[in-house]
């Protein structure tokens, strides 16, 4: 739980994100303090993975502040000093992808210890041994010599989280991660979202996994037509909705 006198581990103000004529995030403002979990949610096309996109410096962003720890991403075209902004950035916050993203060539192994090897230059026995504490921690242990094309999509889901946990970072953005699952595999990786959130990391998820949301999530924020409509503690804006655009949505995806 994260303390509410806390200054922000990641901000953002006015943010806006436009391709061509087309305006995806509409001056998206908010905040998130270590150790909260937060959920994005909202219909399908609201600016949800976009704008995490735009946290960890993926996606440039037209105008506005978005500020990670201590370092500010500048808005713009990529230029060779926002990419050293950027790396520095996701140093800090971890992502997870909807589509695993792991690299097919390597084993589960091999796709934890990568950047670890490659990035932070630690000792390839100390990566791997890393990564094998990892791959435990997310229920995979004994996953640890097959390769993706040998896993089921918790399985490569979990490999991912332990993937972006071995980069040390002290929030997680989690894009959809159960939206390709089949029902049954969901719960392997909520339950270690849930086991994270436990140890304090700070998390940042767009799910539309409603009731998730509001069992584990410390706030919600709902993003419908690029903005930031509703905003609250996660069971009361869910249960007791008051925007128009809110309600309709969650009867949509509640029934």
């Amino acid at each position: 739980m994260s303390d509410p006198q806390a200054l922000p581990l990641i901000e953002t103000i006015a943010v806006e994100k436009r391709y061509g004529d087309h305006t995806i995030l509409r001056g998206v403002t908010l905040d998130v303090r270590a150790g909260e979990t937060v959920a994005l949610i909202g219909p399908s096309g609201g600016g949800k993975s976009t704008f995490l996109r735009c946290l960890n410096g993926l996606t440039p962003f037209e105008a506005g502040t978005i500020r990670v720890g201590n370092e500010t991403l500048p808005p713009g075209p990529e230029t060779p000093a926002h990419r050293a902004v950027h790396a520095r950035v996701r140093r800090f916050i971890g992502m997870v992808f909807q589509d695993f993203q792991l690299f097919p060539h390597l084993t589960a192994l091999g796709n934890v210890a990568e950047a670890p090897r490659t990035v932070l230059g630690l000792p390839a026995r100390e990566a791997e041994g890393q990564a094998r504490d990892l791959l435990a921690k997310v229920g995979l242990a004994d996953r640890a010599g097959h390769l993706p094309a040998q896993l089921s999509g918790g399985q490569k889901q979990r490999v991912a989280i332990a993937r972006a946990l071995a980069m040390r970072p002290k929030a997680l953005l989690c894009d959809e991660v159960t939206s390709a699952l089949d029902p049954e595999l969901k719960h392997e990786v909520l339950n270690v979202l849930e086991q994270l959130q436990e140890e304090g990391l700070t998390l940042i998820m767009v799910t539309h996994e409603i009731g998730f949301a509001r069992r584990a999530a410390d706030r919600v924020f709902v993003l419908a037509d690029g903005k930031v409509v509703e905003s609250g503690p996660a069971q009361q804006l869910i249960d007791q909705p008051q925007v128009e655009r809110t309600q309709k949505f969650l009867r949509s995806v509640l029934g």
